[in-house]
């Protein structure tokens, strides 16, 4: 299936999403002001950040995951109905919490402190997916949506991932993966192992390139392209933060330039242009296409606080790119 760089053809089963994605969700609390301890309260969570992204830019989407039994859980819950986030399949926890994070800000740009050690998505598990209904979701979508988050958090939650991307192979839904290399989750050798078993699975990966370097060991954008495709990518898109992203498919790399923008708050960034990007193919657009739309949108995102406020809607997106 990796080989396939192309949507499901018109003579495919019917798909009722544009865009399934499983991961973590996670309440985040963000630094405002510099000198006193004053946090604005919102959501996170990379691949939550990704499909809100994607809906609000017109896709069809549905969130699987774990979340708990509590109120933090309710206010995620409430987060995607309004934002048109399809969470019937999601799992409820009545024994663990729901993950929150807070973000500082300093000289150096924004740095992570977590409290997600046994949270409820840290205890999702293939056999969670399968009682939840997940399977019928991701073989209903277009796309499915993974980072290397989501399988970093726990052995449980990365089997999940990986049987996540079995069924939609077997179902025809092409996969995105999102490295999102944390080191702090995982040692460096395991990320390794697991990120290229995922990358040999999906049809598009979208690593940064501060990410992917120690992955694989390379620094020319042409030698981690090369290594991607490898291993099975068909499609690679390299982001390279205000510089753009590079797009290599079918042999070809192309450059697609970046916006300068004032950048209050990088999180969350690379999430938005995840989302907008498979809500862009969805939707009928080429890579090359999608890409200019998810560097503007993830351009407009980094103008505002927080993983989830900032994320634009279409008409901004365009007022930029027009």
């Amino acid at each position: 299936m990796n080989a396939a760089a192309d949507l499901p053809s018109s003579e495919s089963p019917p798909r009722r999403f544009d865009v399934v994605a499983l991961g973590e969700a996670m309440v985040e609390f963000n630094q405002t002001r510099a000198q006193e301890p004053h946090y604005l309260q919102g959501y996170g969570g990379d691949t939550s950040n990704a499909i809100i992204a994607a809906a609000r830019a017109g896709a069809r989407t549905a969130y699987l995951t774990r979340i708990g039994h509590d109120t933090w859980g309710e206010s995620l819950q409430g987060l995607w109905h309004r934002e048109d986030v399809d969470t019937s399949a999601i799992d409820v926890d009545g024994e663990a919490p729901t993950a929150v994070y807070f973000v500082t800000h300093g000289p150096q740009g924004h740095a992570f402190s977590y409290l997600r050690t046994g949270s409820a998505a840290s205890r999702l598990s293939p056999h969670s997916l399968a009682d939840s209904g997940a399977k019928a979701y991701i073989q209903q979508a277009r796309w499915l949506h993974v980072s290397g988050i989501s399988m970093a958090i726990s052995t449980s939650a990365c089997d999940a991932v990986f049987a996540a991307m079995q069924w939609a192979r077997q179902a025809g839904t092409l996969v995105s993966l999102d490295a999102n290399l944390r080191l702090k989750l995982w040692p460096l050798a395991r990320a390794r192992a697991c990120l290229q078993q995922a990358v040999s699975m999906c049809d598009l990966f979208l690593p940064s390139l501060e990410d992917v370097q120690p992955l694989c060991g390379e620094e020319d954008p042409q030698a981690i392209l090369a290594w991607a495709h490898q291993l099975g990518a068909g499609r690679v898109v390299l982001k390279r933060g205000a510089m753009g992203a590079t797009v290599s498919e079918n042999g070809q790399q192309r450059d697609i330039a970046g916006h300068a923008v004032n950048c209050v708050d990088a999180t969350g960034a690379g999430d938005c242009f995840a989302g907008n990007l498979l809500a862009r193919l969805a939707l009928g657009d080429d890579l090359d296409q999608g890409v200019r739309y998810a560097n503007a949108a993830a351009a407009l995102a980094v103008q505002g606080f927080g993983a989830v406020a900032p994320l634009p809607h279409p008409e901004q997106v365009q007022a930029l790119l027009t």
